[in-house]
Order: C-alpha cells, then sequence, then structure tokens
C-alpha cells in the first residue's frame, strides 16, 4: 500500500551498509538492487557479476575495496545506498562514507557474531551518531545461530538489541522468518522470489507469543509513551510497536534486528520494509551546521550546502560524489567550492547506479548524486551557493601506517608515475604521496599492506606502468620517556634594520598521548600573542623527532617564562624561538622510538592451535586471549606491524589453507632497541 507524503523529502532513506569482512555486505547489496527491480538478475561476488564490486581487482579478490554508491525505489521511497568496504585497511572509505549517511544496515554473520572489524564500524557509526537497523545474516549456515549472534551483538557493541523476527527452521532447513510485530509467517521457496505471507506455524505459536511478550517488555522499558500503553492494556498494538522502535532507532536507544539468508534471497523484503519503516530521513537527522555556527535546513529551497564525499578521477573525467544537505543544485549552474575558494561550474548530475547512471536536470536537499564537472573539489569539499558562503565540517582522515618505496622501471615513465599517483591521493585521501629528504625515493603511505597493494595494482592496470616496489616498512613515532624542566632557548638576531629578540623557557614531560600546551607564565612576561606563536612554533618542531627524523607525540609542553624587547620582538621570533626551543628541548629529554601495533584475530583449526601461537611469539605478539569453537579456535593477539607483512602467506601454508586472520590498528607501542637502528 502507498503511502502518500506531503514533503518529498520523507520518502528519501539514505543508508549504508556496514560488516565485517566475509559477512555478506554485498550480496545483501545485491539482493537489494534485485527485490527492488533495479537489476533483474541476481550478482553473485564468488562469480564477479555483482553490481557494486565492478573494480577488477574487487571481483579478482572478492572483497570490496570502495564504497560504492546505487539507488532504488522500494514502497515509494527512493533509497540511495552505499556499499561500504568491510577490511580495514579501507576503514577510511568506511568514515567518509558515514559522514554523509542518515542510517546504515549492520550486517553480522549467524555463525561467528560480532567480529572485530564489525565492532570496529560500529564504533564509527556511534561516532558519526548513524542509526543502524541489524541485519543477522547466513542463517542457512551449519552452527547458524539466531541467539547467539543477538548475545554477542548486546555483550560486545552494548546497545539494545530489539528482535523482532524469529527464524522458521535452521541451517539447511531455514524457510523463513515469523515477523513478530504482525504476528505472520513470511516464507521463500526455493524457486520464489517473493515471500509467501501466511499464519504463524502451530508449532511455533507459543515461542512467538513468548518472544513478542519480551519484544513488549524491552520496548516498554526504554520508551515513555509505550509503557503507558502497556501498563493500561498489558500489550502494546502493531501501530504502537512500530512507532516505539522507531524512535528508539532514532535514539540510538535501541537497535531493531532482523534476520535471514541473502544468498538464498530469504529475509530481504522484510530488511526493506525495516529501512523505511525505522531509518531516518534526511527531515528527521539534525540540521546540518557550518564552521561558523550557521545551520542549513532540509529544505530545496534553502541556500545550497552540499559536502563531495567521494572522487574517482577516471581517464575521461572526474566523477565527484555528493550530498546534497540543503537547497538545490542545478545542471549548469555556478557553485562555490569553499575548500579551494574557488567558483565551479556543474557540467552534468547523475543518479548513480554503481557504474551505471541516470541523467538529471537537478538534485534537492537530501538527495546523494555524482556531478561531473568539478575541476577542484576534493573528498570533504564544500560546495555551497556563491552568495552564502558556509563550510561543512570534512570527513576526518586517518594518519597513514604503512609506507613503499614506488618507482618506475623505465626512467622516462617518471612523470606519469607522478600524475598517476597524483590522481591515486585524489581519490583516496587516506594515501599519500611523499619524497623521501635523504634518498630522494618517493614514498606510498596508506593503512596497511593491501591498501598500499591496490593502491599499486590500479596505478599498474590503470596507466599501464610497469613499477619497481620497494619491502613495506612502516611510519615510526617518537614520545617523550622523561621530561626535562627549565630549560631557556634566547633565540636573538641582529642583521641590520629590525632585529629578532624572543627568550623563553619551556618544561617538557610526557602525555598520555598527542601534544598538549599551556602556559604559566604571569605578570603578562610574554604577552597572549606571542604565546600563541610559541606553541605554533613548538608544533611545527613535532614534524621530526631526535631519533629518527619521526614525528613526535605524546608530550605537554608549558611555557613558564620568558621575556621580550621593546623593538625587536615579534610573532616570527617567538614562533622561532618555540620551534628552536622545543627541539633542543627534546634533544635533552629521554626519548622513546614508538611502532604501529595491530590487534590481529586467527581463526584456525584446533590442530593448528599450537603452530599459530609459536608463530605470532616469534613475531613479538603478546597473546590476549584464545577461544575454541565448533572444531575452530580463535586466537587474539597484538603484534607489532613490520611483523605482519606477509603474514597471509605463512599463515596459509601453516594451516594447510585453512587459516584466516584479521588485524587492525590500535595504536603506537615502545619499539624494541633494535628497531631504531633499521
Amino acid at each position: 500500500m502507498r503511502t502518500h507524503h506531503p514533503d518529498p523529502l520523507a520518502v528519501v532513506r539514505n543508508l549504508g551498509i556496514l560488516a565485517h569482512v566475509d559477512a555478506g555486505k554485498t550480496t545483501v547489496t545485491e539482493r537489494i538492487l534485485f527485490a527492488t527491480g533495479t537489476t533483474h538478475k541476481r550478482g553473485e561476488v564468488h562469480d564477479g557479476t555483482t553490481v557494486t564490486d565492478f573494480d577488477p581487482q574487487e571481483r579478482d579478490r572478492g572483497i570490496t575495496i570502495f564504497a560504492a554508491a546505487v539507488s532504488c525505489a522500494w514502497d515509494g521511497h527512493r533509497l540511495n545506498l552505499i556499499d561500504t568496504p568491510g577490511h580495514v585497511d579501507f576503514a577510511d572509505e568506511v568514515e567518509r562514507s558515514l559522514r554523509v549517511l542518515d542510517g546504515a544496515v549492520a550486517v553480522f554473520d549467524a555463525v561467528a557474531g560480532v567480529e572485530p572489524q564489525s565492532e570496529s564500524v560500529w564504533r564509527q557509526a556511534d561516532r558519526h551518531g548513524v542509526p543502524r537497523i541489524a541485519f543477522v545474516n547466513k542463517l542457512d549456515r551449519a552452527g547458524a545461530d539466531l541467539d547467539a549472534a543477538v548475545e554477542s551483538v548486546r555483550r560486545r557493541l552494548h546497545p539494545a538489541p530489539l528482535v523482532v523476527q524469529l527464524p522458521i527452521g535452521s541451517e539447511d532447513a531455514f524457510t523463513g522468518v515469523v515477523d513478530l510485530i504482525g504476528m505472520r509467517a513470511l516464507t521463500w521457496a526455493d524457486s520464489g522470489e517473493t515471500a509467501q505471507d501466511g499464519p504463524v506455524p502451530a508449532a511455533l505459536r507459543e515461542e512467538a507469543r513468548r518472544r513478542r511478550r519480551l519484544l513488549e517488555e524491552a520496548v516498554a522499558e526504554r520508551h515513555p509513551a509505550a509503557l503507558e500503553e502497556f501498563c493500561d492494556r498489558e500489550t502494546l498494538s502493531a501501530h504502537t510497536l512500530t512507532a516505539a522502535l522507531r524512535d528508539l532507532t532514532h535514539s540510538g536507544d535501541g537497535v531493531v534486528v532482523l534476520c535471514g539468508s541473502a544468498y538464498r534471497n530469504r529475509g530481504i523484503e522484510p530488511l526493506l520494509d525495516a529501512v523505511v519503516a525505522y531509518l531516518p530521513s534526511p527531515l528527521d537527522v539534525p540540521a546540518v551546521r557550518g564552521g561558523n555556527g550557521e545551520e542549513r535546513p532540509a529544505d530545496p529551497a534553502a541556500p545550497l550546502a552540499a559536502l563531495a564525499f567521494k572522487v574517482n578521477a577516471t581517464a575521461t573525467g572526474r566523477l565527484t560524489y555528493v550530498r546534497v544537505y540543503s537547497g538545490t543544485i542545478e545542471k549548469g549552474a555556478t557553485v562555490w567550492d569553499a575548500g579551494a575558494g574557488r567558483t565551479e561550474r556543474i557540467g552534468r548530475i547523475l543518479r548513480v547506479q554503481a557504474d551505471r547512471h541516470a541523467p538529471l536536470e537537478r538534485a534537492v536537499a537530501g538527495d546523494i548524486v555524482a556531478v561531473v564537472g568539478l575541476k577542484s573539489a576534493r573528498a570533504g569539499s564544500t560546495l555551497c551557493a556563491p552568495d552564502a558562503p558556509l563550510v561543512l565540517e570534512p570527513p576526518s582522515a586517518a594518519e597513514p601506517v604503512v609506507s613503499v618505496v614506488v618507482e618506475p622501471q623505465r626512467s622516462v615513465d617518471t612523470d606519469r608515475l607522478a600524475s598517476s599517483l597524483a590522481r591515486l591521493t585524489e581519490e583516496d585521501p587516506s594515501l599519500v604521496v611523499r619524497t623521501d629528504a635523504e634518498t630522494g625515493q618517493t614514498l606510498l603511505s596508506g593503512m596497511g599492506e593491501l591498501h598500499l597493494e591496490v593502491a599499486v595494482e590500479k596505478v599498474r592496470r590503470e596507466h599501464g606502468l610497469a613499477l619497481n616496489i620497494g619491502r613495506p616498512r612502516v611510519s615510526h613515532r617518537e614520545t617523550v620517556g622523561r621530561g626535562v624542566s627549565g630549560l631557556v632557548h634566547r633565540h636573538v638576531k641582529q642583521d641590520g634594520g629590525a632585529g629578532q629578540f624572543a627568550h623563553v623557557v619551556l618544561d617538557v614531560e610526557p602525555a598520555e598521548q598527542g601534544f598538549e600546551f599551556r602556559s604559566t607564565v604571569v605578570g603578562g612576561r610574554v604577552p597572549q600573542e606571542y604565546v600563541r606563536a610559541v606553541e605554533a612554533g613548538c608544533r611545527d618542531a613535532l614534524t621530526e623527532g631526535p631519533l629518527g627524523g619521526h614525528p613526535v607525540t605524546g608530550l605537554r609542553v608549558t611555557l613558564t617564562d620568558g621575556s621580550t624587547h621593546v623593538k625587536d620582538s615579534s610573532d616570527t621570533a617567538f614562533r622561532t624561538a618555540g620551534r628552536f626551543g622545543l627541539r633542543e628541548a627534546l634533544r635533552a629529554c629521554a626519548m622513546v622510538l614508538l611502532e604501529p601495533v595491530a590487534e590481529v584475530t586467527v581463526t584456525v583449526p584446533e590442530e593448528s592451535v599450537g603452530a599459530v601461537l609459536g608463530d605470532l611469539a616469534a613475531r613479538r605478539g603478546r597473546v590476549s586471549g584464545s577461544v575454541t569453537r565448533g572444531g575452530s579456535a580463535v586466537v587474539t593477539a597484538t603484534v607489532p606491524l613490520a611483523e605482519l607483512f606477509g603474514y597471509a602467506t605463512r599463515l596459509r601454508s601453516r594451516t594447510q589453507g585453512r587459516g584466516t586472520f584479521t588485524a587492525r590498528p590500535t595504536g603506537y607501542a615502545p619499539a624494541p632497541a633494535v628497531t631504531s637502528a633499521r
């Protein structure tokens, strides 16, 4: 039944599909496209025929690498869907996608439950305040257990899971679900594409009633209006229950849980109904706010505010993916790129179906579209009306942790390599290209070994370049082990004309993380504007530490005293004093070299556990836990990232190809003395 909505924005849903690698995100996306009539053939990851994994590398590797946007329609609603990568090396792609989404579907494996990367993407969604619903997938697999998966969600992610379905049959015999809100059964025949709607099977009636009761109690406990009705009538109507579940989803106080098997096409239509019923429309999310605190409502008539969150730099031109927050973008219009400080012209606007596009005349608030013709916009750029400028906060980019040396095999290709690497960093801001000051070599840095492998392969395939790649190296940091106090630094320069004078006294001590600066100078001995200059100078000094020229982190600097000269003191003089003063102080401190570490989760057959533990110990790994379930063991350990290069091949050979692992960077830890000499 189609409902009439007065506001066209009420029928838009911008959502992402989030999960651990291999939980079935891409298959869920494919089935959604099939169910909504966007595609007429079911794509399969293992056959390389999916719509959203359209890059040749994604098809070869069987994983999602680049977030793909697709648009489809369901029950009179427009769904703008982003299939995000599950592999930790591409967490930055997920971060940029979450920045522009209003809601998400988190997919969990019914056998494995919450896995390490599903926990990471869940925390990312928490940070962005994105409401989500959960879909427990793969209920047709041996060992699938909805209750155990839901319990792992409760235990590891800490939301209140509100289960609205009961599976009919288990493992191979999983044929459908009981909808606990409408108290009806939905079953799927092997050949049938759509669900058969019928009464709850007699054998499940009692269990369905018990679970409906538990659902009502859980909702009443968290929702005042539902509690009132529950106290009056001792039950909740389907209407109240649906409205309360929607409120709890938006506030994040509860997570609606559905289940099914995407591969067998079971449970997809109810999932789409739940997306429409529970996830927010652009009207339900807070108005977007610019850097100056100004708000822009989700209104097509308001001044334009849009955020570019992804760039595809192809040989034929740049495709920029844009989320329109307010106002309207018209084909041929002129917009202001607030970051670059220049105007841009919109050539064409496209509604995206992964690698296929439908042209549009305009895009309005709430839309996610691709535009052609922008020359300077990067991921994170704000596009706005030239007469109403606004800057939206860009998605935060993570610090790269691994680098490789990239060189062309033929020296004549040097310029081509430079331009193809520039195009690569345009598309993916988490990749950084720089030249090593000592060796003159080109370094490509990213989030992990796979991330760099994919980037290099892209350059090889798309630009036909023959490359030599060095061994991966990790990015070290330096920190203060023992500080110094009362370090005096005078900056005096007298060479004709106005001189420079600045005198500072610094204390340096270790801090938990990052860099903190404070001033305890009294009596105005160093005026406030010079204090800011000293802080800026100290930040300049953090780029290269005394141990090996690595960035410095984990320190607190206090300006305790200083003095000025009537004529010769200036911002520049105090900034220089801050820089050289802190450099001198760091040389006097006891410094510690830090290396990036990762939390590794290894899943292996029980008989291989001994070999795997020995290998992890040889890689300086600290094992933090080991559990056995169903003939396989799951070992978690913290391992230096440098020791994980080539680990996938080693693990396969130790476990006859049956072992798998995931690694998630967790920060930095002191490196052994040997490392600093490398």
